[in-house]
C-alpha cells in the first residue's frame, strides 16, 4: 500500500473506488503528475471515472495537506504526494520533468535580515531550474551549434 493511501486511511478519509485509484494513481518515487496524467492512470484501472472526480479529489488532496500542488512556469499544476518530507524542486526548463532534492542547511541563510522586511520567516520554497541529461545535449550555442554537456 502507498503511503499516500496509509496516511488517508489514518484519517479515516471516505475511501471510495474512485478516491483510491486516484490515490493509486500518485504513488511512486518523484511523482509530480498533472491531472490529466492522474485520470489517465485512475482509468487504466477504473474506466469510467471522469476527470471531474479526479479534479475534484486532487482539490480536496490539497485541501487536506495530502498533496501538494506544484507550478512549473507556463506549464499545467502537477501534483506531489511527498506532503510530509520537506523538501525542494528540481526542474528541468526544456522537459518540464521534476524531482524532489533536499538540501541541507538553512534555505535563509542566503537571505540577509535587512531583505525580511520584518517578516518572520515560517518557511521558503526553493525551485532550482536547469536542464536534465536529456535536454541538456539539444541545447543549442550562441553559434547556434548544438553544444555539449561538459564533464564533471
Amino acid at each position: 500500500m502507498s503511503e499516500l493511501l496509509e496516511r488517508l486511511r489514518e484519517r479515516n478519509w471516505r475511501m471510495t473506488s474512485q478516491r483510491r485509484v486516484v490515490a493509486e494513481a500518485l504513488g511512486g518515487e518523484h511523482v509530480h503528475l498533472t491531472a490529466d496524467e492522474v485520470h489517465a492512470r485512475a482509468a487504466r484501472q477504473l474506466p469510467e471515472i471522469s476527470r471531474a472526480t479526479v479534479y475534484n479529489t486532487l482539490g480536496e488532496l490539497v485541501s487536506l495537506g495530502e498533496v501538494v500542488e506544484v507550478s512549473a512556469h507556463g506549464r499545467a499544476k502537477r501534483y506531489d504526494p511527498n506532503a510530509r518530507r520537506p523538501h525542494q524542486h528540481l526542474v528541468c526548463s526544456g522537459c518540464g520533468i521534476i524531482r524532489d532534492v533536499h538540501p541541507t542547511g538553512d534555505p535563509l541563510a542566503g537571505l540577509p535580515a535587512g531583505e525580511r522586511f520584518g517578516f518572520t520567516v515560517s518557511e521558503a520554497e526553493v525551485t532550482y531550474r536547469g536542464l536534465c541529461p536529456a535536454c541538456a545535449p539539444r541545447r543549442t550555442s550562441p553559434t547556434g551549434q548544438p553544444s555539449t554537456p561538459v564533464a564533471a
